[in-house]
């Protein structure tokens, strides 16, 4: 499957993003990476500070794509672009980041206290990791925006 035929089945909608837009989501990025590292808030809500960084960045691969999710499953959506625009060699990472999605959504959701500093961590760490991918493949394919 591809983002085109996403389109067609009117799961995404042409988005024409700019300079800003893209410099505004990097910025987003950047403030949450350094707000879930705070020991001052609880785990529950670093995690999804964290989860935020890790969706901007899938966000700012979509938009420079040419797209935006339709609003049913959009965060799904979003993440699910990741191997279709970075290569098949990131399934795992859309597979760990749609575990990060459900996990959030019990934290936001259902119930507190879900989730512990390791799982955090963890997720820090992959964002930071996914950030240079990012920043990597922005630079490489659409350099005007960095």
């Amino acid at each position: 499957m591809s983002l085109e035929n996403w389109l067609k089945n009117g799961w995404l909608k042409p988005h024409q993003t700019s300079k800003q837009e893209i410099n505004n989501l990097f910025n987003i990025v950047k403030r949450d990476l350094e707000d879930a590292q705070r020991q001052d808030v609880s785990a529950d809500w670093r995690f999804g500070i964290a989860y935020n960084a890790a969706l901007k960045l899938c966000t700012i691969l979509m938009y420079l794509e040419g797209y935006r999710p339709e609003k049913n499953l959009a965060h799904y959506r979003t993440i699910q672009a990741l191997p279709l625009i970075l290569g098949a060699e990131k399934d795992d990472d859309a597979i760990y980041l749609d575990s990060c999605r459900s996990k959030r959504n019990i934290i936001e959701y259902d119930y507190a206290g879900s989730t512990t500093d390791a799982n955090v961590n963890e997720l820090i760490e992959f964002v930071k990791e996914l950030h240079i991918d990012v920043t990597e493949w922005v630079r490489d394919n659409y350099a005007d925006y960095i």
